[in-house]
């Protein structure tokens, strides 16, 4: 199958050789070109700009930093889906968006892809009793980066098609291609299939990520097999955006459970306990968790590999306030650890490492006990 990536970054970039490894062509683009190139001795085909998936490409998958790069790949100028005055026919058929961008952005970008490729729905969406502006809730909420408030059928509206919330499981790799040729893609609207990741670095390279999937369930079904090159489990959680908002939950643990974390390292260090030697001691506990048994050592020793950014975790975090906000959900711990991020921004450590929570809570690293 011919695929098109865009954004071989640190979970891009092991994605894109599970599919080389899986027998796939794939076609690859970088703003930075040298992240591109990198993968070329992988058999990747570097391309200088989306625009080219469009005419190569069955599936084009993105794993970009937020929103606003995920409308100037797709939208933008020689993006995935500017015509650009050139006549050549359309070969893409799905656009599958492994970034981390509000819901109701997913929404909105959904939508203009419909719009844009020929695709109406009877039921106007992003609407709301009370708007004047002419803008929808969710083209406000693209703008602005932030998430805007859900309504009913919104998703349809965005692609024309039904979506159920059933689970959809991961097949092998090595399954048939979907049956849609280049010819009847031409002709066909382009399914938008919004799909998050968890797992992080090491589980983009293991293979093992869990995607969460919003869009109409006959377009999760088609991509199932292309994403189980590099996931373990695709969970089909409802209509356009709700990959998204589901990736909000993860996020909300993520972030909340690290942040325990730190405080529990540096109460065991200020109390002049050996706090590496936490996971061995709550092991099988209550309080084990593959976040535990990661990221203490990320805290009290040094010379790991970084594996994100807080940057990352502050821009998601911000999202899941904004949506708690407009869906009326009290979140305290949430809010705590908004507020924690926000000062790490101000210290400076926004481009530090996930486990730099630790040092938010100005706790040495290593074993320096007080």
């Amino acid at each position: 199958m011919e695929i098109g990536f865009c954004g071989p970054g640190l979970m891009g970039a092991p994605m894109i050789r599970h599919l080389l490894r899986a027998g796939h062509t794939v076609h690859v683009w970088n703003r930075t070109r040298a992240k591109a190139e990198a993968l070329a001795a992988d058999g990747a085909k570097v391309v200088d700009t989306p625009r080219e998936l469009a005419g190569r490409c069955d599936a084009v998958l993105l794993c970009l930093a937020d929103a606003a790069a995920v409308e100037q790949t797709v939208f933008g100028p020689a993006g995935l889906l500017d015509a650009g005055g050139d006549p050549a026919p359309r070969r893409v058929r799905w656009i599958v968006d492994h970034s981390s961008i509000p819901p109701a952005a997913t929404r909105a970008l959904a939508r203009r892809a419909a719009e844009l490729t020929g695709e109406t729905s009877g039921e106007t969406s992003g609407e709301t009793s009370g708007e004047t502006s002419g803008e929808s809730a969710e083209e406000s909420a693209l703008r602005a980066g932030a998430g805007a408030a859900p309504e009913a059928g919104a998703a349809r509206a965005a692609t024309g098609r039904e979506a159920t919330g059933s689970a959809a499981p991961a097949g092998s790799a090595s399954s048939a291609a979907p049956a849609d040729t280049p010819a009847t893609a031409a002709n066909a609207p382009i399914g938008w299939i919004d799909a998050p990741v968890s797992g992080g670095v090491a589980g983009a390279v293991a293979g093992t990520l869990a995607v969460m999937a919003g869009g109409a369930a006959a377009d999760v079904e088609a991509v199932t097999p292309l994403l189980a090159a590099y996931a373990a489990r695709v969970t089909h959680m409802g209509d356009v955006g709700a990959g998204q908002t589901a990736k909000l939950c993860n996020q909300t643990i993520v972030t909340a459970t690290i942040a325990a974390i730190a405080e529990a390292v540096s109460l065991a260090a200020r109390s002049g306990i050996d706090a590496a030697r936490l996971p061995e001691a709550l092991a099988g506990g209550w309080a084990d968790s593959v976040l535990l048994q990661s990221f203490v050592p990320r805290m009290t020793q040094g010379g790991f590999a970084p594996i994100g950014a807080l940057r990352t975790f502050q821009k998601d975090v911000d999202t899941v306030a904004a949506t708690a906000y407009e869906t009326g959900t009290p979140m305290p711990v949430a809010s705590t650890v908004q507020q924690l991020l926000r000062l790490g921004a101000a210290m400076g450590l926004g481009e530090a490492d996930f486990s730099a929570f630790i040092d938010i809570l100005q706790t040495p690293r290593g074993d320096a006990r007080r």
